[in-house]
């Protein structure tokens, strides 16, 4: 399969389109976030107050629930803009920073994962999420993502989900096949809500691909493109983070079918 000229689609479609990406997200992520959004073309919003959320779902192409911020009152904003994209048949991203660090950010997690289409962690929070025993550093993954391939097939099973496992060499999963994304570069490890704006990228790209297996992958990948792009000019973890955002602005063609490496999992 030419998975470069696939991801290159869901690119040009993005662009076209300008899909609204409703993000319920954390204060760390907003600004990244929202900036890759409109690198690729997207529209971004960052709306969590539960007397508008709900609202606000029934104008959106996609919603992105991170927990990365928690309280009673933004799990209330959740799960009324989650009721109203089920309600929709509108795709949900799921991204359960620090799950496994606290009894409460893993219940959250556990009871919001059967809405989404596609779940978005390190490999210590999709552990987590799987009883797996995953304990992150913080919000950080305190496991490898080779550790967490099983965990993912469990999670997606259980849920009826795709799961994005993030890290060195990204796994992104059904429960039934999966893939291997290669790419990115260490220095997005050095840049906080790195992983968070992934995910709001997962959510572009779920609202022009049909199909979460192919719209979590070509996420991944356009944003390893990105980085590795970014990386030949930077400088350090400021420099790189400004050059993410003008290398996912400038992908090409040429450029996203030459450098996506994605691979069908034995």
């Amino acid at each position: 399969m030419d998975h470069g000229g696939a991801a290159w689609r869901t690119l040009s479609r993005i662009r076209e389109r300008r899909p609204l990406v409703h993000n319920i997200t954390n204060y760390v992520a907003m600004d990244l976030s929202a900036n890759v959004l409109l690198a690729v073309g997207a529209s971004p919003a960052m709306i969590h107050a539960v007397q508008e959320t709900a609202e606000f779902a029934l104008a959106a192409d996609a919603l992105v629930v991170n927990i990365g911020t928690l309280s009673d009152g933004w799990v209330g904003g959740m799960r009324a803009a989650i009721d109203q994209a089920v309600h929709r048949g509108m795709p949900v991203v799921l991204d359960p920073v620090g799950a496994g660090a606290t009894a409460y950010r893993t219940q959250v997690a556990t009871r919001l994962a059967p809405f989404a289409t596609v779940v978005r962690g390190n490999a210590s929070e999709i552990m987590a999420l799987a009883g797996a025993g995953g304990r992150p550093q913080g919000v950080e993954a305190a496991h490898d993502v080779t550790s967490a391939h099983g965990a993912a097939a469990d999670v997606a099973r259980r849920f009826e989900a795709v799961v994005a496992v993030t890290g060195g060499v990204d796994y992104v999963s059904d429960g039934e096949q999966a893939l291997h994304i290669s790419g990115g570069d260490a220095l997005l490890t050095r840049v906080t809500a790195a992983g968070c704006a992934l995910s709001a990228l997962v959510g572009a790209c779920l609202a022009v691909e049909a199909v979460p297996l192919a719209a979590a992958s070509h996420a991944c990948a356009l944003y390893g493109v990105a980085a590795q792009q970014a990386a030949r000019t930077a400088q350090g973890p400021g420099s790189f983070r400004v050059a993410l955002l003008d290398a996912l602005y400038s992908l090409d063609e040429p450029t996203v079918r030459a450098g996506v490496d994605i691979q069908r999992s034995a």
